[in-house]
C-alpha cells in the first residue's frame, strides 16, 4: 500500500550536496565536513557495522518511518487538534500524524514486541504471534512549541531487548537508539556496534548513481566523536537559575569565557548539534519551582546512548552519575540532564555540587 504522504511530497523534495565554500571564523563553528568520493547506503553500513540481524531489521523499520514522517511534515499544516496528551501538552496535527505513523510501523514490524509513545505513556503489546524481540519507546515529534515557527524538530526512539523490557531496565541496556532531525533536510543518528553513524534522507551526491527511491538513506558521517572540550553551550531551563546559584554561576562562566550560545528550545536540534560540531554541552537542571520535563525513556536515554557512544558524557543532574544508569521505574519518569563534551559535563557537576 502506497504512502499518501510520500506520494504527495515527491514533487517537493529537492535535496543536493554542495561543498561549503565560505571561510569560517574561529567562533562561528561552520561545518568542516568535506565532500566524499563515495557514500555508503544504509543496508551497506548495517551489514558491516551491526552484527545482530534482528537489530538491523528494527533499525530499518524505524528508518522507514522517519522517512514517512519527513514526507508527512512537508505537506501537513501545523494546527491544534483541540486536545492534550497525558502530560498536558497541546496536541498538534503533526504530533498525531507522526505518532500514528510510528504505531503503524510497530504493527507491521516482525521484530517489535512492545511500543510506548510519549503521547500516550503506556506500554502496549504489539506482538500477536509472539515473535517480537524489542520494546520501542518514542517521542514522535519533539519541538511542538517551535514547529509553528518552522524550526527544526525531531523524533527520538529508544530500543530495549525482550530480556529487559522497559520497566526495571536502564538506558545502558538499549540495543540501539535512533534520533531523527527534520530541518532543511532529514538526518538521522543511529547507534551501531562500533559507534554513532549519521544518515541523510533523499540526498543524491554529485556524480552518484544512487537511486534515492530504491536506497533513500546514505551514510554522511561515521563513527562520530564528541570532543572532550567545547566552546558551545545550550542552557535549557534558565528559570531554574533563580533557584540554583550554581547554575547561575555556570552560565556566567560561559559568558565570561566567551562561549558561543546555540539554543533553539528544541531538545533534538540542541543536542544533535554536538554530533555535527563535535562539541557542545546541553544543560537542563531542575529545581522545585522549575521541575524536570525530560522523560528518561523517550528522550534522555536514547540521546544519552548516542552521546556516550560518541565519547561524550551525561549527568542525571541529581547524583552526577550517568543518565544511562537511572533505573526506569515508570513509563513517564522524568529527569534533569546535562550531556555533551566530557569536561563540560564534569564542570556542570562541579558547579551544581553533584557527586561530591
Amino acid at each position: 500500500m502506497s504512502n499518501p504522504y510520500k506520494a504527495a511530497a515527491e514533487k517537493q523534495k529537492a535535496f543536493a550536496f554542495n561543498k561549503a565554500s565560505s571561510a569560517a571564523s574561529s567562533t562561528s563553528f561552520y561545518t568542516t565536513e568535506e565532500k566524499k568520493d563515495h557514500y555508503s547506503t544504509l543496508p551497506e553500513v548495517l551489514e558491516s557495522k551491526c552484527e545482530d540481524p534482528l537489530v538491523r531489521q528494527v533499525i530499518q523499520d524505524l528508518m522507514q518511518v522517519c522517512a514517512d514522517i519527513t514526507d508527512a511534515l512537508r505537506i501537513s499544516l501545523v494546527t491544534v487538534e483541540g486536545s492534550t496528551n497525558d502530560f498536558g501538552d497541546s496536541q498538534l496535527s503533526v504530533d498525531i500524524i507522526s505518532d500514528q505513523l510510528l504505531w503503524e510501523a510497530c504493527r507491521k514490524s516482525s521484530v517489535i514486541r512492545e511500543g510506548a509513545s510519549e503521547e500516550e505513556p503506556e506500554i502496549r503489546n504489539m506482538d500477536e504471534d509472539g515473535t517480537g524481540e524489542f520494546t520501542v519507546c518514542w517521542d514522535p515529534l519533539d519541538g511542538s512549541s517551535i514547529i509553528d515557527n518552522n524550526w527544526a524538530v525531531g523524533t527520538m526512539i529508544g530500543v530495549w531487548p525482550k530480556s529487559t523490557g522497559l520497566l526495571g531496565a536502564t538506558g545502558r541496556e538499549q540495543v540501539t537508539s535512533v534520533i531523527a532531525l527534520y530541518g532543511p533536510r532529514t538526518t538521522v543518528l543511529v547507534a551501531l556496534d562500533d559507534g554513532v553513524y549519521e544518515f541523510t534522507y533523499g540526498a543524491i551526491p554529485e556524480g552518484s548513481n544512487i537511486n534515492p527511491k530504491e536506497t533513500p538513506w546514505i551514510c554522511t558521517r561515521h563513527q562520530i566523536q564528541i570532543n572532550e572540550d567545547s566552546k558551545i553551550f545550550s542552557p535549557a531551563n534558565l528559570r531554574s537559575a533563580q533557584d540554583l546559584p550554581g547554575y547561575q554561576d555556570l552560565v556566567n562562566y560561559y559568558m565570561t569565557n566567551r562561549y558561543t550560545l546555540r539554543y533553539t528550545g528544541g531538545f533534538v536540534p540542541d543536542c544533535y548539534m554536538q554530533f555535527t560540531k563535535n562539541m557542545g554541552v546541553f544543560c537542563n537542571p531542575t529545581s522545585q519551582a522549575s521541575p524536570a520535563k525530560l522523560r528518561v525513556a523517550f528522550e534522555a536515554a536514547p540521546f544519552g546512548l548516542l552521546i556516550e557512544k560518541a565519547g561524550g558524557l551525561t549527568s542525571d543532574g541529581v547524583t552526577g552519575k550517568s543518565v544511562l544508569d537511572v533505573t526506569i521505574e515508570s513509563v513517564d519518569q522524568r529527569t534533569a540532564l546535562c550531556c555533551g563534551s566530557k569536561n563540560e559535563v564534569l564542570r556542570f557537576n562541579k558547579y551544581l555540587g553533584l557527586g561530591e
